[in-house]
C-alpha cells in the first residue's frame, strides 16, 4: 500500500483550520493606490490599498419578511442623490449622502449569523442599521477575501486585442488582412453566423472577481491586500470573505 506524503495527510487538517480561522466580512470600497511591499523575509511583492471609508449598513431583510436573508451597503459620498436612495438613508438614520449601495446575500452563511432587533451578529461582530461598517470589524491580518469590481473599458477593438488572434501572414504581398479575423462563414449549413462567434466589439468594463487575496494590513479606512484587483482608481469594489 502507497504511503501518502506529508502534504496529503495534513491538507484536510489545514483546510479546516483555515476554515475556522477566516472569518466571515462583507464591505464595499474603492481602489486607490497599488504598490509594492517588502516581507520580512525580503521579497518584494504587489499591493493594493483598498479604502473603505464611509461605509454603512443600511438595511437588513430577512427570510419572514423578504424571503431571503441579505444586508443592503452604502458607500462614498456623492454631492446629489436621488429621491428613493436619500428615504432609505434617512429611514437608516444615516446623514451622509451615500453614492453606492449593493446588497450582499446570505444564505450560506446562515448557520454564521444571528438577526434580531435591526441588528445582525456575523461571528462576534454585531452591528445594527445606521452604523458605519469598518474593515476591523470582520478582517484581520493573514484572511484572504474575494474582491470583484468592474474592469477598465478599452472601447470596440479587434479580434487581436480582444481575444489575442494572431492575424494574417505577414509576407507575400500582404497589405490589407494583417490583423483581420479571417474568414467567419460556416457555409450552408447552418448557413449563419453562431452564437459566441469571436469577433471585434466593445471590451473591457465586465465584472471581474478575484479570489484569495491575502490581507497583509487592516486599518479603520481600509485594507492592504497582496496582489491586484480589478478597475481604474476610485472604482467600486466589493470584499468578502473567501470560503
Amino acid at each position: 500500500m502507497r504511503k501518502k506524503p506529508d502534504w496529503e495527510v495534513l491538507s484536510p487538517i489545514w483546510g479546516l483550520f483555515f476554515c475556522i480561522k477566516n472569518m466571515t466580512g462583507f464591505i464595499l470600497g474603492e481602489k486607490l493606490v497599488q504598490s509594492q511591499h517588502f516581507t520580512k523575509e525580503g521579497l518584494r511583492i504587489p499591493t493594493t490599498f483598498i479604502r473603505t471609508s464611509p461605509c454603512y449598513l443600511i438595511d437588513i431583510k430577512e427570510p419572514k419578511t423578504n424571503g431571503y436573508t441579505s444586508i443592503k451597503l452604502g458607500f462614498g459620498q456623492i454631492k446629489n442623490i436621488k429621491q428613493p436612495q436619500s428615504g432609505e438613508l434617512k429611514k437608516a438614520g444615516i446623514k451622509a449622502p451615500l453614492h453606492f449601495f449593493r446588497e450582499f446575500r446570505l444564505e450560506k452563511y446562515n448557520d454564521q449569523i444571528k438577526i434580531e432587533n435591526k441588528e445582525i451578529t456575523i461571528d462576534s461582530s454585531k452591528i445594527k442599521i445606521g452604523d458605519e461598517v469598518k474593515p476591523t470589524n470582520f478582517f484581520k491580518i493573514g484572511d484572504m477575501v474575494t474582491v470583484s469590481g468592474t474592469s477598465k473599458g478599452k472601447g470596440f477593438q479587434g479580434v487581436v486585442k480582444r481575444h489575442a488572434f494572431k492575424g494574417g501572414p505577414r509576407t507575400h504581398g500582404q497589405s490589407h488582412g494583417e490583423r483581420a479575423p479571417g474568414s467567419i462563414g460556416s457555409t450552408t449549413t447552418p448557413g449563419r453566423i453562431n452564437k459566441g462567434k469571436r469577433m471585434a466589439g466593445r471590451m473591457g468594463g465586465e465584472t471581474i472577481t478575484i479570489k484569495n487575496l491575502k490581507i497583509i494590513d487592516v486599518k479603520d479606512d481600509g485594507i492592504l491586500v497582496k496582489g491586484l484587483v480589478p478597475g481604474g482608481k476610485s472604482g467600486l469594489l466589493e470584499i468578502v470573505s473567501s470560503i
